[in-house]
């Protein structure tokens, strides 16, 4: 049985879920997105692409001109429903497709051949890494250079044009390079429902000359194309239900912890359920943050070993069982792997598979299912969570500052803390940004996005710009320290072009801190700019935008009321001057723990 995909309808604000509304279902086919009926002349290759595009959701695809793509951005701006949004560089353009796809459900970058495509590779990666369907389109070289022996600019000098292919073959799940009309309508089909099915991002290269040529293929309203569903073993899933409810209901204080592939397998909302009917607390890994519920009454905070949130860790680790929902154990969510669990209390649900503690597995399993099901036999347990209620102390607030005292970082997180509601969403930077945003409660519908497994230095200045793209009513704010900064600035001109309303916390305390704790050395201090004069460099004189620069609390409650206030419509920049020691605790706790897992000796031969 197949699932038509058409027009995917768009993620509300709150759904973390990939490429499906908020309900999880994908939505019926609809007609063409365009209003006219297209006669031959006009239903080219480039149409056809962007008609695919809007039906899938997208309606802003982020773009790097170079010769080789210019026809085909002349075919995607053309169509009406898909708006065009020029970025400063081609990896500003992958990381704003990845913040669009993580709110979307699904995003697209455009760049030239090779020079462009191994720019925004990194990009890339980085959504393959998190699981998001980011569909990279490349201009390739005009049809009748393929296989002629001709070296052509762009290159790295040699007449084999597959260098950019073979690279993207290791962070892509699908690859169609077009220099053909005959089969481009397939190809492409192909490449969209594979990034839509896979969750992961997809290559499509077409050639420069083929975009503005007509073909039989495209010279209709487009045949909707179709996508297996990935279905539950029924079998296999009342064994698993069976072999997990019989663990559980013998357990004296089990817990539930939600993982990052959760989003993947779209079962935040089963997960939801399976809490509220097991009356057991959950909490979530670092990387899942956001994509769980932090207002439920069982939610006891994040799980990251020796960094978690308060009282967290000690009840996870002290469960005679744990159900991990979609998790992922690197060395980083492991706190340099040192998490006190034992496999044999852990039942360890992936997106399609089940293992339970050291003896079965049960294969071709959706979580989904096999978590709704599991609600059904579950008995209800509390003791983890009254175990939890029972030892559990509010979290103290900050030491009152003194008048012009300079600001410390929690000061300005407990601010930031009490700016979050359902109209808001959060991106974290790699770096200290990590564990301060970690601590935040997020209030029901606040979005929170930050890449964990990847890491990418300098990704959330175009994830910023691709979030707050996609939900224009939320107002983003983006937490960002100056190294990071550093490497991607220059998109925060295309945020001013957009009109974008986001806050950005611009965190200056001299260097890498992250990499400090971890390990230090010379290489982690950055020359200090004035970012402030930077910003308003870049805007001059053109757009919405407002800056200033804080030293102290009073300074710092000013510019949050001006921000959210005065300025609200407006892009707000507002840089917080720090003590380049100024950590979180978290940050050195696990910096050192994650040094000790890097600098193993090596194994004796």
């Amino acid at each position: 049985m197949d699932t038509n995909l058409g027009s995917l309808e768009a993620c509300k604000p709150t759904c973390n879920d990939i490429a499906c509304p908020q309900d999880g279902k994908v939505s019926t086919i609809q007609k063409s997105v365009s209003s006219q009926s297209l006669s031959s002349s006009e239903s080219t290759l480039g149409s056809h692409l962007a008609r695919r595009l809007v039906e899938v959701g997208i309606t802003d695809v982020f773009t790097v001109p170079g010769d080789f793509n210019l026809t085909l951005l002349d075919h995607l701006i053309a169509e009406p429903k898909l708006k065009n949004i020029g970025c400063c560089n081609e990896l500003n353009a992958g990381y704003a497709a990845d913040g669009y796809a993580r709110c979307k459900g699904v995003g697209a970058c455009v760049v030239t051949f090779t020079v462009g495509g191994l720019s925004v590779i990194n990009a890339i990666a980085g959504a393959y890494s998190e699981n998001l369907p980011v569909i990279c389109i490349v201009g390739g070289p005009n049809s009748n250079d393929f296989g002629t022996n001709r070296i052509l600019h762009h290159t790295i000098g040699l007449p084999d044009f597959s260098q950019e292919l073979r690279c993207f073959q290791t962070v892509t799940c699908y690859q169609a390079v077009v220099n053909n009309l005959e089969d481009a309508h397939e190809m492409i089909d192909t490449a969209i429902s594979t990034a839509l099915k896979e969750s992961k991002p997809v290559y499509i290269s077409i050639s420069c000359n083929l975009a503005g040529i007509p073909h039989p293929t495209f010279s209709r309203e487009p045949v909707p194309f179709s996508l297996s569903p990935k279905l539950t073993n029924q079998m296999g899933l009342e064994a698993a239900v069976e072999a997990a409810a019989e663990f559980l209901n013998k357990a004296v204080k089990p817990v539930l912890v939600a993982g990052p592939k959760i989003r993947v397998s779209k079962a935040s909302e089963a997960f939801i359920e399976l809490a509220d009917k097991s009356g057991y607390p959950y909490a979530v890994m670092p990387s899942a943050k956001g994509l769980v519920p932090e207002d439920h009454k069982h939610f006891i905070g994040t799980f990251w070993g020796a960094v978690s949130t308060a009282f967290c860790s000690e009840i996870v680790e002290s469960a005679d069982a744990y159900l991990f929902a979609g998790p992922i154990f690197n060395d980083y969510s492991s706190v340099g792997y040192s998490l006190l669990l034992k496999k044999e209390k852990a039942i360890i649900v992936q997106p399609d598979r089940v293992v339970i503690g050291n003896g079965p597995a049960f294969g071709c399993v959706l979580m989904k299912d096999f978590l709704k099901a599991l609600a059904k036999r579950i008995n209800h347990n509390n003791t983890a969570y009254e175990n939890y209620f029972r030892i559990f102390v509010p979290e103290g607030l900050p030491v009152k500052s003194e008048p012009g005292e300079p600001l410390r970082v929690n000061v300005l997180f407990q601010h930031i803390q009490n700016m979050l509601s359902s109209e808001t969403a959060v991106i974290a930077e790699t770096g200290d940004s990590w564990f301060n945003c970690q601590k935040l409660k997020l209030p029901k519908g606040c979005g929170y996005e930050f890449q964990m497994q990847y890491g990418s230095i300098g990704w959330s200045v175009g994830a910023t710009l691709g979030y707050a793209q996609a939900v224009p009513e939320k107002r983003v704010i983006a937490c960002i320290g100056d190294g990071s900064f550093q490497v991607t600035a220059q998109d925060v001109s295309t945020m001013m072009r957009c009109g974008q309303k986001t806050i950005i916390f611009l965190i200056n305390n001299g260097g890498y801190t992250i990499e400090v704790e971890i390990h230090d050395g010379p290489y982690n201090v950055i020359k200090n700019w004035n970012y402030t004069a930077l910003v308003d460099a870049i805007h001059n004189g053109e757009g919405n935008c407002w800056t200033t620069k804080v030293t102290c609390e009073e300074e710092l409650v000013e510019a949050i009321e001006t921000a959210t206030g005065p300025k609200k419509d407006c892009l707000c920049f507002i840089e917080v001057i720090c003590h380049k020691d100024d950590t979180s605790k978290e940050l050195l706790e696990w910096g050192s723990r994650v040094s000790s897992a890097n600098s193993r000796p090596p194994n004796p031969q």
